[in-house]
């Protein structure tokens, strides 16, 4: 298989393999502690979940951080990013089992949405400087290979790392407890593997650093301005980021109807109704793979914008055609579709901004990009939250995302002719 192949000739790169394996343990244990989260908000047996209720805990958990990321990417742009890596893996695992403490202590949801927050915006973080660094530990002609294996790895060990948190709670009978500590584990090793790496490797460059923190603060908003001035002259990568995002809008919006679906509509107990919840994020994990698989070539052969402009095509049409039924089976194909689709359009954007801005630049602007998916994404949950009855069944939810979808394709298609 090429992806195979594509993957034995990255793995010759000693520092690849080491950034990819701090990568797929700090993604592993994001999936371990997101499904520890979803069992505790969505699925704990004396709560009633709503659509109000899951956008709620969205906003809580990503909103504040959509504030800060910004000035988090300057400090990124200025911070040995091995550094990054050890420091907030090892923050992570500290709070992570804070966290399990809280879930034993029966705190207020206030006091525990605040834990989780602080992993959550340490997480965004760590993400973007996997991004950032990795044009340093590849060379151009393999970055569109590298971006295409490496974040849709860290995706796949994200999807296990949730399967793994299913396991772990039918053999601890529901614990999430020992999910939240399994988690925090993961955090440990990934902050162990960063140590492999040497300290200056990943960037930036040392003249750009500035190890006192008032200093690199007292900057930030010269920082950012920056960063937002180089992004408007790069009008492809800016072009790339706005679509990526209106994708995102949309595969938020769908992920709370799924959530209700199977927290209502398709199951009687919450047992089941988690089960289900696995099943779907394995399939649309399974879209992932399938993802890193064609679009090496499909980007050879359509460019990026030219696949972007597809992926949002193929989703316009076969979202309504399998999504309009409600029904179990034909959702799950959706769900490889839509994975398949969205992951391949990020593949593109993540290279285009690459290769787009300059590596001073590169932290700020994938903070800028966590941030503008943390907002899609609490903003397609607050509307969904409007427009979704109870058991998660809206034909008007599905059409519009389906008609967003294809506004994307368009707008895409006509900037690749540009």
């Amino acid at each position: 298989m090429p992806v195979v192949r594509d993957l034995r000739v990255l793995l010759r790169f000693r520092d690849f393999r080491r950034l990819l394996a701090v990568r797929l343990l700090s993604q592993s244990a994001d999936g371990v502690y997101q499904v520890a989260l979803a069992t505790y908000v969505v699925f704990s047996p004396e709560k009633q979940t709503s659509p109000t209720a899951i956008a709620s805990a969205m906003a809580v958990l990503l909103l504040p951080y959509s504030f800060i990321g910004p000035f988090a990417g300057v400090l990124l742009d200025r911070w040995p990013r091995r550094q990054v890596f050890l420091y907030g893996n090892l923050l992570r695992a500290l709070l992570a089992g804070a966290t399990a403490l809280l879930i034993l202590s029966n705190v207020p949801d206030w006091l525990f949405y605040t834990s989780a927050l602080c992993v959550t915006a340490v997480n965004r973080f760590v993400l973007a400087g996997l991004s950032a660094a990795l044009p340093r530990v590849v060379d151009p002609d393999r970055l569109v290979m590298a971006n295409s294996l490496s974040p849709t790895a860290g995706t796949l060990a994200a999807t296990a790392g949730g399967g793994l948190a299913f396991a772990v709670q039918l053999v601890a009978s529901g614990s999430n407890t020992a999910v939240v500590l399994l988690g925090a584990t993961l955090y440990l090793c990934s902050a162990l593997a960063s140590l492999r790496i040497p300290r200056g490797l990943l960037g930036p460059d040392p003249e750009l650093m500035q190890p006192r923190l008032w200093t690199a603060v007292a900057s930030t908003a010269q920082g950012l301005a920056a960063g937002v001035r180089h992004l408007t002259e790069r009008r492809r990568a800016a072009r790339a980021l706005a679509a990526m995002t209106a994708m995102r809008f949309c595969y938020g919006a769908l992920t709370v109807m799924v959530l209700m679906l199977c927290r209502y509509a398709w199951s009687s107990t919450e047992s089941e109704g988690l089960a289900l919840l696995g099943l779907a994020v394995g399939v649309s994990g399974a879209g992932f793979f399938a993802a890193a698989v064609v679009t090496p070539w499909a980007v050879g052969r359509f460019g990026p914008s030219g696949w972007m402009a597809v992926c949002a095509a193929a989703a316009a049409v076969l979202e309504p055609a399998l999504g309009l039924s409600f029904a179990p089976a034909p959702m799950l194909i959706a769900a490889f579709v839509l994975g398949l689709v969205t992951q391949g359009a990020k593949i593109a954007t993540d290279t285009t901004v690459q290769s787009a801005i300059d590596d001073g630049f590169r932290g700020r602007i994938f903070s800028l990009y966590d941030v503008l998916f943390n907002v899609a994404f609490v903003s397609a949950a607050a509307v969904a939250a409007l427009i979704l009855p109870a058991d998660g069944r809206s034909a008007p939810l599905v059409v519009a995302v389906a008609v967003l979808y294809a506004a994307i394709a368009v707008g895409m298609a006509r900037s690749d002719l540009q």
